[in-house]
């Protein structure tokens, strides 16, 4: 504004004088000072407050009452002076200026020796007395009670800077309750209040008193009650409160639409939010925020990478939601490419050290096989909190790092930090897919030294941890032994381990006991006919998969994708139809005579079809991540690093054929299965075979 030789208005240095105290910024608010000064502004009565208030919050108590001492005009702010009493001469910033317990009480006191009545028409000294921390739980108490006593009834006072703490808000009902008038303004500041504080049945039953009372809620009323509604997943009540918009005309604001929206999406009616978002006249950058985080929440995440691309070409600028949005979209898809270009957006908009944006690069890079990557980033944070730090570990507990996320995890804590349930799943995770049973152990048992209760996700990281490791039988003891019902998520757990441990006997005790928890799920069908085909037992196979398909049931195809050229291309086992068909089942025949030549023989176990040895081969060969990698090779200069991505558990014939591949290509390649990633790289993996 200087630079363009503009004068600032009466409001402008108000408004920097509070950002300068927000951010503490004394240095910085002492120069505007000087331009206040300057500009002849000093004794403007705002400015005036503003430069008092700060240098008192700043603890410059002395500047604070030069100030108040210079100004000429009496305010209700500054002062209540009445002929010359000195007790009233007292501004009510002055006290928050102390630091000490005794200096800020002696300096509070004399404004409660003759009353404290004389607060009551000043709304500034009553913010002060609720901001005061020390030895002053008394005279607060004193000044509420004046208030209501009082019977003041101005909405500045149920203003919702006056809601910021539970017994602030106590205040505001209670002065709700004793109006005599109340209007629309007044009933949705409380019914706010009630959805700020966490009281979502409270505010429901104020907007039933509100009905009642015959005044019809607005648009402020609706945007307050709709994330009641999307928190209890009530989309029946979230439909009436619909209902009432578009009867009155509501539903076109794009405040209502967009609080809409998040409620559909939050009960997982991702169609409703779409029929909102379409039938908004404008659309603002908060309702296309809304339904492309509607869409990553429910798993849709093509949609929502389409909607951000539509919102770019309509012209709407993206802001720091924005990105916390998308982001988790490439990072499920590994769409690494379209991630870089959005980084490089973000640090051009000078978003990069948001934290929440920085905490969703470090997971996006992290579930996109760059590590290092997210690392990077984490270690550039001015600040971290629980959930960089959860990102961060989880991301090395992915990629196979798991002593360094234990590191981080200890580092953490050190960082005062308190570790949260999603930390705790990470780090047992980070011991699960490493084998550190005393470990993982010992983190778990120390949950409830931070007040962590264990939950399904926990319970079901030690099941895996000790699966894994082959303590089948442990691990169906830990399962029946929980204080909570087990899931068929917990039961699936123990029988991968089985199949991986090829312990048939307990698979058939764990799969009836899947079934009885979640009879709708094939899980158990699927895995245990894969564990009787790896046997030899067909038959028994066959019996399974004719029940499956008596139920209706179908087993889910694999399939696997990888980027190249910031396209993505997609396979599943046997595919015929990419246009690179020949190339790629060239390159295919030309990697298995080099797997031979070096010693590579197929585990025709994991063919899971009655057919002869050879026939078993040719099936492994062309499994969908093979058909992926082969693309990447003939796609790519040689020596890049191929990166794919699995929806299922990488079978063990592909792990062993795709480490010989990276050792005679000399290249690495990144596999990213549903449980974690697989670097392979000089015929190694990261996971040490241990998945």
């Amino acid at each position: 504004m200087r630079s363009w030789a503009k004068l600032p208005g009466r409001d402008v240095f108000p408004s920097v004088v509070r950002a300068c105290t927000h951010l503490k910024e004394l240095r910085v608010g002492e120069c505007v000072h000087g331009c206040v000064v300057k500009f002849g502004v000093e004794n403007e009565l705002y400015t005036g407050n503003a430069l008092m208030n700060m240098y008192a919050k700043l603890q410059v108590s002395s500047h604070a009452r030069y100030l108040f001492d210079e100004i000429p005009q009496s305010n209700s702010f500054s002062s209540r002076r009445s002929n010359n009493n000195d007790d009233n001469n007292i501004p009510s910033v002055i006290p928050q200026a102390g630091s000490g317990e005794g200096r800020m009480y002696a300096d509070l006191t004399p404004i409660f020796s003759s009353r404290t009545s004389s607060l009551v028409n000043n709304n500034n000294a009553y913010d002060v007395v609720q901001d005061s921390e020390i030895g002053v739980d008394d005279i607060r108490q004193e000044t509420r009670n004046e208030l209501i006593r009082s019977e003041k009834s101005h909405f500045d006072f149920l203003s919702g800077r006056r809601v910021k703490n539970d017994v602030g808000f106590d205040s505001v009902s209670k002065i709700f309750q004793m109006m005599p008038n109340k209007d629309v303004v007044s009933w949705n500041t409380v019914i706010g209040g009630n959805v700020q504080s966490g009281l979502y049945e409270e505010a429901l039953d104020m907007l039933r008193e509100m009905s009642n009372a015959n005044l019809k809620p607005d648009c402020f009323t609706l945007s307050s009650v709709l994330p009641v509604f999307a928190r209890h997943v009530d989309v029946s009540k979230g439909k009436e409160i619909h209902g009432y918009a578009i009867r009155h005309g509501f539903d076109k604001d794009e405040f209502i639409g967009s609080s809409l929206i998040d409620m559909y999406a939050t009960c997982t009616r991702v169609e409703d939010s779409y029929r909102v978002f379409d039938l908004l006249p404008e659309k603002d950058d908060v309702s296309w925020n809304s339904i492309i985080s509607g869409c990553v929440q429910n798993g849709t995440f093509d949609e929502g990478l389409r909607l951000f691309r539509k919102m770019l070409a309509a012209n709407v600028k993206p802001v720091e939601v924005s990105f916390s949005a998308i982001l988790p979209a490439c990072a499920h898809l590994t769409t690494l490419h379209l991630g870089k270009q959005l980084h490089a957006y973000i640090i051009r908009m000078g978003f990069d050290q948001n934290m929440y944006i920085a905490s969703s690069l470090v997971d996006m890079y992290a579930k996109c096989g760059k590590i290092m990557t997210a690392r990077w980033i984490f270690d550039r944070m001015e600040v971290h909190d629980s959930v960089s730090w959860t990102a961060i570990i989880m991301g090395h507990a992915l990629n196979g790092h798991a002593s360094e996320a234990t590191i981080l995890f200890e580092n953490m804590q050190r960082d005062r930090i308190k570790p949260n349930a999603v930390a705790y799943l990470a780090i047992l995770t980070a011991c699960s897919h490493a084998g550190l049973v005393d470990e993982g152990w010992n983190y778990f048992t120390s949950m409830s030294r931070y007040g962590v209760s264990p939950d399904v996700e926990h319970y079901a990281a030690i099941a895996d941890l000790l699966g894994r490791a082959g303590r089948l039988t442990e691990a169906y003891k830990f399962i029946t032994d929980m204080p909570i019902k087990p899931t068929g998520g917990i039961w699936a757990t123990l029988l991968s381990a089985c199949r991986v441990h090829k312990n048939v006997e307990l698979a058939e005790k764990v799969a009836k006991e899947m079934t009885s928890a979640d009879p709708g799920n094939m899980g158990p069908y699927v895995l245990l006919s894969n564990m009787y085909s790896a046997a030899g037992r067909w038959k028994d196979a066959s019996k399974l998969r004719t029940n499956m398909k008596k139920k209706g049931m179908r087993k889910p195809p694999a399939f696997s994708w990888i980027e190249v050229r910031n396209q993505v291309h997609g396979f599943v086992s046997g595919d015929t139809s990419h246009p690179y068909y020949d190339q790629i089942h060239e390159a295919l025949r030309d990697l298995y005579e080099r797997l031979k030549h070096e010693g590579y023989i197929p585990e025709t176990s994991e063919a899971l079809h009655d057919v002869d040895e050879e026939q078993k081969s040719h099936m492994l060969h062309t499994h969908s991540e093979r058909l992926a990698i082969a693309f990447g090779i003939i796609s790519t200069p040689a020596g890049t690093t191929i990166s794919i991505t699995k929806n299922l558990r990488v079978c063990v014939d592909c792990h062993t054929a795709i480490k010989f591949i990276s050792k005679i290509l000399g290249r690495e390649i990144i596999v990213r299965d549903n449980s974690r990633f697989h670097h392979f790289k000089d015929g190694n993996c990261s996971c040490g075979d241990y998945w």
